[in-house]
C-alpha cells in the first residue's frame, strides 16, 4: 500500500471522530469540554498522522532501495543467466551438429551399402533375365523353325495325307492287336486301287469283312475358313465354307466307290478327318454328315469320335475270339472229363489191390505176433549178432 492511501485512510479515521464529537455535542455536556477533547483528539491524529507518514516515507525510501537492488541483482542475474544460456546452447549445437555428422557417415555408409547391393541384385536379375530372354528367343526360333516346316509339311496334299494316315495309325496301333487290322489293303482282286486301312469286323463265318478307313485333310479349304472367319468377312467365310462342303462331299463319293465292296467290306466306310477343328466345321454344315451317310454310305469321324467306333469294333472282336474259344474249351472239358473216368477207374482197380495188400500184411502180422509169442522165453540177440547168425548181410550182398 502506498503513503498516500495510508495518509488518507489516517484523515478517514480523524474525520469519524470528529463526526463522533460533533454528534456528542447535542446531547446537554459541556460543549468547551467536548471541544477540547475533540481538539486533543484531532492533534492525536495529526501526530499519529505525521508519525505514520514519516514512517510510510522510509519505508518507501528503503523499498525503493531493495527493489533498486534487487533489480540490479536481477539484470546481473539475467545476463549471467543469459551468458549461460547461450554457452549451453552452442554446447548443444555444438553437439548436435557433432551427432548430425555422425548420423550422415553412418546413413551414408548404409545407404551406399544398399545401393551397391541393390544395383548388384539388379545387374544379376538383368543378366537372368536377358539370359531366359536369349532362351525364350532361341525357343521362339526353334518353335519358328518347326512351323515353318510343319507349313511346308501341309503345303504339299502328300505330305498332308501321310499325316493324317500317320495319325489314324497312331490310333489303330494303339488300340488293336497284331492282325486286327491291315494297311494298304487291295479291296478288290485284279485291281491297283488299295484302302489305306482295314479293320477286321467281328462276324460270324470263314470270311470276316473289312470295314475301310481313309484320313482326308483339305487343308486349303479349312484354312480360307479360318482367315474368312478371323478377318470377319462374311461373304468370303461363306464361299470357303462352301468350297469346303464341296471337297467332302467330293472325298466321300471317291470313298464309297472305291472302298465299300461287299462281302469283302461292309456296306460303310469311314473318312476320318484329324483334327477336331476340322470335323466341328464339318459338323456346323447343316445335313452333310447326314448326307453322306445316306448317300455314299460314309461316316465322317474325327479324333474323338473315331476312337469309340474303334472300341466298340474290339469288344465285339473279343466276344466273338470268346465265343470261338468257348467251343474249344468245351471239347477240352469233355476230354478232360473222359480222361477223369478212366482215372477213377484205375484207382478202384488200385483201391481193390490195396484192400489185398492190407489183408495180407494183417495176416502176416499175426503170424508174426504168434510166433513171438512161441519164442517169449528165448532172450533175444544184438542186432548185430543177429544178422551174423542169420547171415542177412551175405543174404544182402547176393
Amino acid at each position: 500500500m502506498t503513503p498516500e492511501l495510508l495518509f488518507g485512510a489516517v484523515l478517514l479515521l480523524a474525520a469519524l471522530g470528529v463526526l463522533n464529537l460533533l454528534l456528542l455535542l447535542r446531547r446537554p455536556a459541556s460543549q468547551e469540554r467536548l471541544l477540547t477533547l475533540a481538539e486533543q483528539a484531532l492533534a492525536l491524529s495529526r501526530a499519529e498522522a505525521e508519525t505514520t507518514r514519516v514512517q510510510l516515507g522510509a519505508a518507501e525510501r528503503a523499498l525503493s532501495g531493495s527493489i533498486g537492488a534487487l533489480a540490479t541483482a536481477m539484470v546481473r542475474d539475467q545476463g549471467e543467466a543469459k551468458a549461460l544460456l547461450e554457452t549451453k546452447l552452442r554446447e548443444m549445437g555444438e553437439q548436435a551438429a557433432q551427432r548430425l555428422a555422425a548420423i550422415q557417415q553412418a546413413v551414408g555408409q548404409t545407404l551406399e551399402v544398399s545401393i551397391e547391393k541393390q544395383m548388384q541384385g539388379s545387374f544379376q536379375r538383368v543378366i537372368d533375365q536377358f539370359g531366359q530372354v536369349q532362351k525364350a528367343m532361341t525357343d521362339v526360333q526353334a518353335v519358328t523353325a518347326q512351323i515353318g516346316d510343319l507349313k511346308r509339311v501341309f503345303s504339299s496334299v502328300k505330305q498332308r495325307g501321310t499325316w493324317g494316315e500317320t495319325h489314324l495309325r497312331a490310333l489303330l496301333e494303339d488300340m488293336f492287336p497284331s492282325g486286327g487290322w491291315e494297311a494298304n489293303r487291295r479291296l478288290r482282286e485284279g485291281s491297283d486301287e488299295v484302302v489305306e486301312f482295314a479293320v477286321v469286323m467281328p462276324v460270324r463265318g470263314s470270311q470276316r469283312p473289312v470295314l475301310a478307313l481313309d484320313a482326308k485333310f483339305p487343308a486349303e479349304d479349312y484354312d480360307r475358313l479360318l482367315l474368312a472367319a478371323e478377318a470377319g468377312d462374311t461373304e468370303a467365310e461363306r464361299a470357303a465354307r462352301r468350297s469346303l462342303e464341296t471337297r467332302l462331299r467330293q472325298e466321300a463319293r471317291k470313298i464309297g466307290e472305291k472302298y465299300i465292296v461287299p462281302p469283302a467290306t461292309v456296306d460303310f466306310a469311314v473318312m476320318y478327318l484329324p483334327t477336331d477343328g476340322l470335323y466341328v466345321e464339318a459338323a456346323r454344315m447343316p445335313g452333310l454328315i447326314e448326307a453322306l451317310n445316306r448317300e455314299h454310305r460314309v461316316l465322317v469321324m474325327g479324333p474323338s469320335l473315331a476312337p469309340a467306333l474303334l472300341r466298340t469294333i474290339l469288344l465285339g472282336s473279343l466276344t466273338l475270339s470268346i465265343e470261338q474259344r468257348a467251343h474249344e474249351i468245351q471239347g477240352l472239358l469233355g476230354a478232360v472229363r473222359a480222361e477223369m473216368m478212366k482215372m477213377d477207374a484205375a484207382l478202384q482197380k488200385l483201391a481193390g489191390n490195396a484192400e489185398r495188400v492190407v489183408t495180407a500184411i494183417s495176416d502176416v502180422r499175426k503170424r508174426t505176433r504168434a510166433v513171438d509169442r512161441k519164442l517169449k522165453g528165448v532172450t533175444a540177440l544184438e542186432a548185430a549178432q543177429a544178422d551174423a547168425v542169420l547171415e542177412l548181410e551175405a543174404a544182402d550182398e547176393e
